[in-house]
């Protein structure tokens, strides 16, 4: 018993936990370094190097194929890298030391649709040495009232929150959220914004992957930008954007986007609900020739590069290196 003991003290003194000085905000508690990862002879990962800062929400970017999930697995403990180390709170991401620190939202879940929320939840506390009060866990997750409601018959923005819900009920220092919105409308997307706020106040850490770009720029602090298994850019969105030195001019005209891209200085142009979104290094010149070949132009308006403009960019550019 006493050796039991000693060997449960070595484990608590080995992971940090809330409180502790190695959860401080900025301390790394998750990190990937030189890994390498492929599926046969497909190359996930080339060499990546990532870290994980407490009190931060790390956003993972990248089209389809960059290499998120399988960035997110690694830390989950649920891939192996070929070559590299993947530590989660100092352990191996598979030891019980940093799964029991751990939460995850994953795009693929399946859980009983015969049971209730509360029975849900109380059932994911179990796998937990200290779990969330299910009345706190429902209350973060904006669940009030549908405890006893099966999953089955719960609505799409509804079942986002169960399962936003069963990722945070084991009170989790790291959550992992892989494309945590897809399927939601705009007004459920923003909830979900709102209870993953809610979280991070809290003091907790979250890494996000999502394709909905305003959704990063509304809540990472800090972005990774994936392509191809490469790192190509890393730094708060407002870093990001400002690598793209470039104008959105928003219009309505009867100009063809086709004419509209062959003015000089026009490096992309984009048809949003019904307006033309012109992305250029300047605004005026562009105006100016706008107005010069249609004078019935309107709803003009001047915008800062967005982040889904430097997204396209570096992504593009990095395609053309490579």
């Amino acid at each position: 018993m006493a050796e039991l003991s000693a060997l449960e003290t070595q484990e608590s003194e080995a992971t940090p936990t809330a409180g502790d000085p190695a959860m401080a905000p900025g301390r790394v508690i998750a990190e990937l370094r030189d890994v390498w990862k492929s599926y046969g002879e497909v190359v996930a990962l080339y060499g990546i190097d990532l870290q994980v800062h407490a009190g931060e929400v790390l956003g993972l970017l990248g089209p389809n194929g960059a290499g998120k999930t399988t960035t997110v697995n690694l830390l989950l403990g649920l891939a192996q890298p070929l070559q590299g180390s993947v530590k989660v709170f100092g352990h191996d991401p598979r030891d019980s030391r940093s799964r029991r620190h751990v939460g995850a939202m994953l795009q693929i879940s399946a859980v009983p649709e015969t049971l209730r929320v509360a029975e849900l939840i109380d059932l994911f506390c179990s796998y937990y040495p200290d779990p969330l009060p299910i009345k706190e866990t429902l209350g973060i997750a904006g669940l009030e009232g549908l405890e006893r409601r099966p999953f089955g018959q719960l609505s799409g923005g509804q079942r986002q929150r169960v399962l936003f819900a069963l990722s945070i009920c084991g009170d989790p220092e790291l959550l992992y959220l892989d494309e945590p919105t897809t399927g939601l409308d705009v007004e459920a997307r923003r909830g979900l914004w709102a209870q993953i706020r809610q979280f991070v106040d809290r003091g907790r850490s979250v890494v996000l992957t999502t394709h909905y770009l305003e959704e990063a720029d509304a809540l990472a602090d800090r972005i990774v930008l994936l392509n191809k298994g490469r790192t190509i850019a890393e730094g708060s969105p407002a870093e990001i954007k400002a690598r793209v030195q470039g104008r959105r001019i928003r219009c309505r005209t009867r100009l063809h986007p086709f004419e509209i891209k062959g003015i000089p200085g026009v490096t992309q142009v984009t048809e949003v609900d019904g307006l033309l979104e012109i992305l250029t290094p300047r605004a005026e010149p562009i105006i100016r020739e706008l107005l010069m070949r249609d004078s019935d132009l309107s709803d003009l308006e001047v915008l800062g590069a967005a982040l889904d403009d430097a997204f396209l960019a570096l992504t593009d550019s990095n395609k053309e290196a490579a």
